[in-house]
């Protein structure tokens, strides 16, 4: 955001320092330029339809509440909930900015799991929300919409569905915790399939 580039050399040479010197340090320099800036401010940004300050506001949000998850999952300790909006927000983020512009993006990165989809669906749903994932070899599609009544496997448009409280879709999308913290209808290789896609994207 300083720079108006990328920055180089990426990542900077921090040793010699204390990691929670450089922790704080980091943290109030990105929340220093976080707030001199408005959302809609001009800036780079890895992914290509949204070159805003706003892009990295939600980035830092989400990826500050994964690596809080990380920590708590290291060390054994409870996980500390995450807010419902944030979750949703973040569920909507790793499908349509990691998953699907991803694939697109970066298909060399997903190697042959692409070349194996068929077109079919996965729903997925959480706190009144939807969105479809459609797996193709060219890359996966996703439209989101309403929850209303929520959608299932078999509707003629998904083949398979996951569904769960926001938090616990996020953090399955995120490969954070596993199948019983969310529900699964349909083909089980079809969401077996979106969760080894989800590898790569979240890697």
């Amino acid at each position: 955001m300083r720079r108006g580039e990328w920055p180089r050399p990426w990542p900077p040479d921090l040793s010699g320092e204390e990691p929670l010197d450089v922790l704080r340090r980091s943290y109030d320099a990105l929340v220093g330029e976080l707030t001199a800036r408005k959302p809609e401010e001009p800036t780079v940004t890895w992914f290509g339809p949204e070159q805003t300050v706003g892009f990295w506001v939600r980035r830092m949000a989400q990826e500050t509440v994964i690596h809080r998850v990380d920590g708590e999952l290291g060390a054994g300790a409870p996980l500390a909930p995450i807010p419902t909006d944030l979750a949703l927000d973040g569920i909507d983020e790793v499908l349509v900015r990691f998953l699907a512009f991803g694939t697109r993006e970066w298909a060399e990165d997903f190697g042959d799991q692409l070349a194996s989809c068929d077109g079919r669906a996965v729903r997925v749903s959480a706190g009144g929300s939807t969105w479809l994932a459609r797996l193709t070899p060219q890359g996966v599609d996703v439209t989101s919409g309403d929850g209303g009544a929520d959608i299932t496997a078999g509707d003629g448009e998904a083949d398979a569905a996951v569904r769960g409280e926001p938090e616990a879709v996020l953090l399955w999308l995120w490969r954070r915790v596993g199948d019983e913290r969310v529900s699964l209808d349909g083909d089980p290789q079809l969401v077996a399939k979106l969760r080894e896609l989800l590898g790569p994207a979240t890697e």
